[in-house]
């Protein structure tokens, strides 16, 4: 143990010098800047029908940074599709960096079936880098295998 008091006020002042810039390192890297990508939470209503060519329209509110943004949802699909149906979807967007990146126009590939009710679920991705996946119930009769292009404006 060191005795003099002078020596280790020393030995701490440097330690201390040490120290201090990487506690300020660890505080500056685990704030999130304003700028960063957030996650976000969606849900949608959206009505579709179609025989081979699909078209379908719809609602929706994003959840983003704790503000609530309405949009519109309407979309074409092309492919085997043969039916009418009824879906509420919710999920997570991600890879948003401001609100305005959430609008545009989404690609998905996919396919699924319904009889009365059934299950829905979706992978969407825009390019400005923004993902959607989506899921939730559907009511009506569908069966579908087709692209999709889906156009969301927000309101």
């Amino acid at each position: 143990m060191l005795q003099n008091p002078e020596r280790r006020t020393e030995i701490s002042r440097r330690l201390l010098g040490r120290l201090a810039p990487l506690v300020l390192l660890a505080l500056l890297a685990s704030m999130t800047p304003s700028f960063a990508q957030a996650s976000a939470q969606v849900r949608v209503k959206i009505v579709k029908a179609g025989l081979l060519l699909g078209g379908g329209a719809g609602s929706g509110v994003l959840t983003y940074r704790g503000r609530h943004y309405p949009f519109r949802v309407t979309g074409l699909s092309l492919g085997f599709t043969a039916g009418a149906t009824v879906g509420r979807l919710e999920g997570r967007a991600s890879g948003i960096r401001e609100v305005g990146d959430f609008a545009g126009t989404y690609s998905s590939v996919g396919g699924g079936a319904a009889l009365i009710g059934g299950i829905n679920g979706v992978q969407l991705r825009n390019d400005r880098g923004v993902t959607m996946v989506l899921q939730g119930p559907k009511a009506g009769l569908e069966f579908a295998a087709n692209l999709s292009s889906i156009m969301i404006s927000l309101r």
